[in-house]
This record gives structure tokens, C-alpha cells and sequence, in this order.
């Protein structure tokens, strides 16, 4: 396998080959260090500090999205094998050197398009049945996107992102957290209930716009999950889920 598409863990940043993934390793640092301009997701930052993320490059400057998404699919696949023995913070980051659209454009709504791409034609290549326990229709409360018989939560950063800064990074950025790394957060509710105060407050002092009114508790009934994996620098957001499952109706 070759490095692009190989799990690595926070040591082996140091032996990056190329000069984009030197940048966003780089540039990831500093974003989870800043003690100025704290990043809002604590949790996040306690990860990356004890060194429980694991990453990976793909280069979609030099592949189809079609080939992208075999790469990501390459990575859920491994990183879900082994995610428990990374530690309790784990998340799967995968920064993408995303290039430009064939008509040139790079805004928000270009990532958006391309972030969904690459999660609905990444499933395709899902070896394992969809979790029981999670509904498969993104319409329901307690759907959330899933491989290899793990629910994740999706997070979505790129370089054209402007006003939600928690949400701007020098490229494609997804980040992968396991359900069960949630449930061990949420387990004792008065420390969990005191940081998500912190995080809100971080979160309004992080970025230029209010928190997106997407944002939510999972389970709750007025919740849908997959609102939040792409927040927009507006307070819009799509009245359906481009997300799709069904292999027959992928369009290349």
C-alpha cells in the first residue's frame, strides 16, 4: 500500500514525503496548540495531544474522486480494525489535497458537493452490511454515517471557509470519530455537561458568525446528524441529505 493511503500515526508526520502533507501536518499543529485562539472542540485537541489520531493524505489533484473514495474507504477500513487500541480520544484524519473543479470554482458549496461525493462512493466499496442498530434512511434522528459496521461522526474542514473558522483549514480536511469514543465522553454527564458549555463558549469566541443553528445533541428528535458533518459559513444548510448508500445509484 502505498504512503498516501497507509495509516499513520502521529510520529511517522515527521517522515512526510511530500511538501502538501508537511503543510496540513504542520498546519494541524498549530491549530490544535494555539493557546491563543483555542480550538473549540476540546475533546479534539485532548486527541491529538495524546497522540491518539491517526491519519491519512490522498492527493485529489492526481485521481478521480472515483479513486479518492477507494482510498478513503481504504483508510476507514483499516483504521476501524484497530480504532480501539488507539486510545480514548481517537479520531481518523484525513486531509485531502482537493486541486480545483473542472469549472475552476473552489467556494464552499464545491467542498460540500465533493465531501459528500466521496462518503456516498466510499460505501460502495463497504465489505460489511449496514449496523442494524442505525436507521439507514439520514432522514431519521438516529442515523449517522457508517463502515465497516461502525457509526461515525463526520467532520468537514476546507480552505474556503472564511467566517466559521473552527471550520477553515489550509485543505480538505475529514475527521472520523467513532460512536463508541462519544459514548465514553457523554458516560459521566456533569463533566461531559461542563465541557460542551466550554466548547460553546470557545465556539463563539472562535469564529466571525454565530454557532450553526445544525447544531445538536445525537439522539434528540429535532437532531439529524449528518447537518452538522458540513457546516457552511452562512446559517443555511440542505433540506435533504445528499448522502446515498444504494450502489445502484452512484453516478460517476
Amino acid at each position: 500500500m502505498s504512503l498516501r493511503t497507509t495509516l499513520l500515526d502521529t510520529d511517522a508526520l515527521l517522515h512526510l514525503q511530500e511538501d502538501w502533507q508537511l503543510e496540513a501536518a504542520d498546519s494541524l499543529m498549530a491549530k490544535m496548540t494555539d493557546k491563543t485562539a483555542k480550538f473549540p472542540c476540546i475533546p479534539a485537541v485532548q486527541g491529538h495531544a495524546l497522540k491518539h489520531f491517526r491519519y491519512g493524505f490522498i492527493n485529489l489533484s492526481r485521481c478521480s474522486v472515483e479513486e479518492a473514495s477507494g482510498e478513503l474507504a481504504s483508510l476507514l477500513h483499516e483504521y476501524g480494525l484497530h480504532s480501539r487500541e488507539y486510545g480514548n480520544y481517537t479520531s481518523l484524519v484525513v486531509m485531502i489535497h482537493a486541486g480545483k473543479a473542472e469549472d475552476g470554482r473552489e467556494g464552499v458549496e464545491y467542498y460540500e458537493r465533493l465531501f459528500w461525493a466521496l462518503l456516498t462512493r466510499a460505501t460502495a466499496h463497504d465489505p460489511q452490511p449496514w449496523p442494524e442498530s442505525i436507521p439507514d434512511e439520514p432522514s431519521h434522528h438516529l442515523w449517522e454515517f457508517c463502515y465497516g459496521g461502525e457509526p461515525y461522526f463526520v467532520y468537514c474542514g476546507t480552505p474556503a471557509h472564511k467566517k466559521r473558522r473552527s471550520r477553515h483549514f489550509p485543505y480538505m480536511m475529514l475527521a472520523f470519530t467513532p460512536r463508541w469514543v462519544l459514548r465514553q465522553f457523554n458516560a459521566k454527564a456533569r463533566q461531559a455537561q461542563r465541557t460542551k458549555m466550554l466548547i460553546r463558549e470557545r465556539l463563539e469566541a472562535y469564529d466571525a458568525v454565530p454557532p450553526h443553528p445544525d447544531l445538536n445533541l445525537y439522539g434528540q428528535k429535532d437532531n439529524y446528524e449528518w447537518k452538522q458533518y458540513f457546516l457552511g459559513d452562512s446559517t443555511e444548510s440542505p433540506n435533504r441529505c445528499p448522502f446515498v448508500r444504494n450502489r445502484k445509484e452512484i453516478r460517476q
